[in-house]
């Protein structure tokens, strides 16, 4: 039997904003008085002569929200968002979401990784094959990628650095 919240419920909400407008968005989300979460991770740049530190989104374009449904409105009053999901298994969200407040307080370096399934579409976005498309073989090991030629109902398997491939829809 599901639960159907009320309209005076609070429940969890993913909110997908506009590129770069994460911060701006909590900031909305903070003076409503909504309780929210924007893990953001410390980079770190390079450039001659100097080494510059900043925060970001860990994850790029999301904020999560609880929000009454009765006052869901008030999150649309400034143009940040692209969409709102809500969240399916809030018990299981938020046990991941506190997996998550503890990675990022823990001062470790972090790098978001994609979860790849055998067959998953990528092209190749950097190196000598430059815009090749083939498919994750293994997803234990998904720097092994096929390149498949249909017509001779064959592949042929190369190893790309996952910074060199981009997941196609």
């Amino acid at each position: 039997m599901t639960h159907e919240p009320s309209p005076d419920e609070p429940q969890w909400f993913v909110c997908h904003t506009k590129p770069r407008c994460e911060k701006k968005f909590a900031q909305l989300m903070k003076a409503e008085e909504f309780e929210h979460y924007l893990p953001l991770i410390t980079s770190v740049r390079r450039y001659p002569g100097q080494v510059k530190k900043f925060t970001k989104p860990l994850f790029p374009g999301y904020v999560f929200s609880h929000i009454a449904a009765a006052r869901r409105n008030r999150i649309f009053q400034q143009d940040l968002l692209a969409r709102v999901i809500p969240v399916g298994d809030e018990v299981r969200f938020l046990a991941q979401l506190e997996d998550v407040r503890a990675i990022t307080a823990s001062g470790l370096e972090v790098a978001l990784h994609p979860i790849l399934r055998k067959g998953t579409a990528v092209r190749i976005i950097a190196g000598p094959l430059k815009g090749v498309h083939g498919m994750v073989d293994n997803p234990a090991n998904p720097s092994g990628v096929v390149v498949a030629v249909d017509v001779l109902q064959q592949g042929v398997l190369i190893k790309i650095p996952m910074s060199d491939l981009q997941i196609l829809p």
